[in-house]
């Protein structure tokens, strides 16, 4: 035996889930959900993150996703990728919800 386990009988391994976990598409801060509401605070980190990264680095000209960014600390980094991989203290503010207050 190599130490893999078969799903139950009738479930696939698509449908096997973590005991009382729903679907990643209930989760409301779920990436690509602009509708969610962040905090302000949270938004207000990730403008600045935003504005600090292109003052240092004006050679960079490929916009961002947006920036992942903790919870707690209010410490982050853009994100350039198709999906940010997020950290459980971390969550994910869209470009859409930074660019609003940049004007």
């Amino acid at each position: 035996m190599n130490g893999v386990t078969a799903p139950p009988r009738g479930l696939s391994s698509r449908e096997m889930r973590t005991p009382n976990m729903p679907p990643a598409s209930t989760d409301p801060l779920a990436f690509g959900d602009d509708s969610a509401l962040l905090n302000p605070e949270l938004i207000k980190a990730a403008r600045h993150i935003y504005r600090t990264f292109y003052e240092v680095h004006p050679e960079v000209i490929q916009r961002p996703i947006g920036v992942a960014i903790g919870r707690r600390n209010y410490r982050g980094k853009l994100v350039f990728g198709d999906k940010p991989v997020l950290l459980p203290q971390e969550c994910f503010v869209p470009f859409s919800q930074i660019e609003l207050g940049l004007i």
